[in-house]
């Protein structure tokens, strides 16, 4: 019975682990199925809730089986009509719910309560990409004409599902609008998201306006906003490599900063006004303004994952002032997890729950060892030496510990590993404490329009972030691709983080164990030895050197192929030739790749499926039908498989080949890669153009 105090902080791991059954599911289950679980080990912990042995099994079952249960069921509560496949040009109308700037110029327009005339379902939301720079009001209703497709499934098996992202999201298409937009209506009183929608947009453009479009605009409007499209890409890129990135997300950093900005405001202006000082509650009054500033702060940023749960922890904190109690803080950690994971219980999959959470336990449980050690430190010591000291000292250990608790978390996503973090946090963090204050006097001043002097002074600072990240970013080897972490690492990783954190003995010290053998797994990573898009459009290839030459495809697939396969290859395709290394040739009729001493053609044209099914080949693989045309080969790809079952990866051994699909990996779900007849003509052009617009 030992730490059992500690026991409800393993609720929201038990709760996260039935939602991760539920997505490894490799099909849908029955709706009956997650509340016959919950409702039976509901019965079960009742039954034995006076027997504390079998209640401690009894409880973590339930956790499960709920988990379980509330993925099920989000899952079925945002059902929605998806595009089944792409159009020419049509004729839509619809509401604009969100407009988000981009880098490059133009907009990205997420339209609700869609009108348009398509094969198959009718998507009901849409997001489209306007390539003007067009003054679109949230909440007015437009028509336009655009070219739209389903939501595009991963570009291999493994890789970022998309389709899951906006199935979720209620997405039932993307696009690109053609022309200007026709505005039908100004949609005046659309309620309180889309005004709030509408707030943050006249916000960004505001900030926008005043300063520059280099990327401290950007950034300075994303701190505010939450908005990262209009940020520059090579400025992304610095924060990304130089460990920064979270700065751009709205998590806890703002959100401490923001509560505590209020509160000491606040507070210190009403200590000044002594017969309210002495007479009121002004520490409570205080936590009041505080509180309803973080949640405009949330609401502002759309409410993203980090934002969420910077709110709870803030928000809990602050109801213990006006109680008068101490919160505790782990406790907090829990709970927020709870309340996020029953509402959107989708965000357990991606990085932000991951990483945001993973960091934050990391450092209380960091904190509730280092805090006894501190207290005797600063009783030592004094002086603005020892504070200053003791400040870089903590931007330091708080680095490494978040960074260690995130890290891993980040290979697993991205494959990246930011070398300087440690360096380039020590030098932003502070820069960051001091371009808030401007950014919530901006706000303030807004509606009387003297905030301009304040978006300044905040892009003054914001550029001196920049250059940390561009100056870090451009250190050698500032960031390095790692190999992929297989998921069962992950897991390893995960609970051996969870031991470690939540426990206080010295037995938590075994979950490092099962940390380093989770990240040993990247050991084992078996990348691809071809990869090929669904449409059999872009072909992926391994050199001898582990790098990876590919033929064509957007930027995002390139990336992702380079993640999932080897860093792209500095040579280029050879249309009619060789490989440096031999392993590829080239002609006019298709490409022939060798591997582990199996030969496999590449087809994308017609004239060369006879070459390529001359028996020469063990494997073919078509961006054409083949059908019965190639007997002889161990294994065909053709362009009916692509079409059934989505991208392909190949692995060759000297047993033969071994294919992974994007279908067989998302298995039967809701969101799945599913064919449906396409027309012959057009189609990928359409797609190619649709995008090519999603990757700028």
């Amino acid at each position: 019975m030992a730490e059992r105090e500690r026991w409800p902080l393993w609720l929201p791991t038990f709760l996260g682990l039935g939602i991760s059954l539920y997505f490894l599911a490799p099909a849908e289950p029955p709706l009956w199925l997650g509340g016959a679980g919950a409702v039976g080990t509901l019965s079960l912990a009742w039954a034995v809730r006076k027997r504390p042995h079998h209640l401690l099994v009894a409880l973590p079952l339930l956790a499960l089986a709920a988990g379980f249960f509330t993925a099920q069921w989000r899952t079925a509560m945002v059902a929605h009509p998806v595009l089944e496949r792409p159009t020419g040009l049509v004729r839509l109308q619809g509401m604009v719910a969100e407009v988000e700037l981009l880098a490059e110029g133009g907009q990205r327009v997420l339209l609700d309560d869609v009108r348009v005339e398509v094969e198959g379902p009718s998507p009901r939301r849409v997001r489209l990409r306007l390539r003007e720079d067009m003054d679109l009001a949230v909440g007015c209703r437009i028509a336009v004409t655009a070219q739209l497709i389903p939501p595009p499934q991963p570009s291999a098996p493994g890789a970022f599902d998309f389709a899951r992202h906006a199935w979720f999201q209620e997405l039932g298409a993307i696009g690109t609008m053609r022309g200007r937009p026709q505005i039908l209506d100004e949609g005046e009183g659309q309620g309180a998201w889309a005004t709030l929608n509408e707030l943050r947009r006249v916000i960004a453009r505001r900030i926008l306006d005043l300063l520059p479009k280099d990327g401290s605009g950007a950034v300075a409007a994303a701190l505010v906003t939450g908005e990262t499209g209009a940020i520059p890409r090579k400025v992304l890129d610095d924060y990304r490599d130089s460990g920064l990135a979270h700065i751009l997300s709205i998590s806890g950093l703002h959100m401490g900063l923001a509560a505590g900005l209020v509160f000491f405001v606040v507070r210190g202006g009403l200590a000044l006004v002594p017969a309210v000082a002495l007479r009121r509650p002004i520490k409570k009054w205080a936590a009041v303004a505080a509180l309803f500033t973080t949640f405009f702060y949330m609401l502002l940023a759309g409410a993203p994952v980090p934002t969420q749960r910077s709110f709870l922890m803030t928000g809990i904190v602050l109801v213990a002032v006006l109680l008068d109690r101490s919160a505790l803080s782990m406790r907090l950690v829990a709970w927020a997890a709870v309340v996020v994971l029953l509402l959107t219980p989708e965000v357990l999959v991606g990085p932000s729950f991951q990483m945001s959470f993973a960091a934050v336990a990391a450092l209380i449980a960091a904190y509730e060892v280092l805090s006894p050690r501190l207290a005797v430190w600063r009783a030592e010591h004094r002086g603005w030496a020892a504070a200053a000291g003791l400040y870089l000292a903590g931007v330091v250990v708080s680095t490494l510990v978040a960074g260690g608790a995130t890290a891993v978390y980040g290979i697993y996503h991205f494959n990246r590993f930011a070398v300087w973090s440690v360096a380039a946090n020590a030098l932003a963090v502070p820069l960051s404490g001091v371009v808030m204050p401007f950014a919530a006097l901006g706000l303030l001043l807004m509606p009387l329009g003297l905030d301009a002097w304040a978006w300044m002074f905040m892009g003054w600072g914001v550029a001196a972030i920049n250059h940390v990240a561009a100056m870090v970013a451009g250190w050698p080897a500032a960031a390095i691709s790692l190999p992929v972490l297989p998921l069962w690492g992950l897991v390893l990783f995960s609970f051996g983080l969870c031991w470690l954190v939540l426990w206080r003995r010295r037995w938590r010290l075994w979950g490092a164990l099962s940390m380093v053998l989770g990240v040993a797994a990247m050991a084992l990573d078996d990348p691809p030895d071809i990869l090929v898009d669904g449409r059999g459009y872009a072909f992926g290839v391994r050199a001898a050197d582990g790098t990876l030459l590919v033929n064509r495809g957007g930027r995002i697939q390139r990336e992702t192929w380079a993640r999932r396969a080897g860093p792209a290859a500095v040579e280029r395709w050879p249309k009619r030739g060789r490989s440096n290394d031999g392993r590829l040739a080239c002609d006019a009729l298709g490409c022939v790749y060798r591997g582990a001493g199996i030969q496999v053609a590449l087809v994308q044209q017609d004239e060369g499926i006879a070459a390529a099914c001359d028996g020469s080949a063990q494997v073919v693989v078509a961006a054409v039908p083949i059908r019965q045309a190639c007997r002889g080969a161990a294994a065909v790809v053709d362009r009916f498989d692509l079409w059934r079952r989505g991208a392909h990866a190949l692995w060759l051994t000297e047993k033969g080949a071994r294919i992974e699909t994007v279908a067989e990996w998302q298995g039967d779900r809701p969101w799945a890669h599913r064919p449906h007849r396409r027309r012959k003509m057009a189609e990928s052009s359409e797609v190619g153009d649709i995008m090519k617009d999603e990757d700028e």
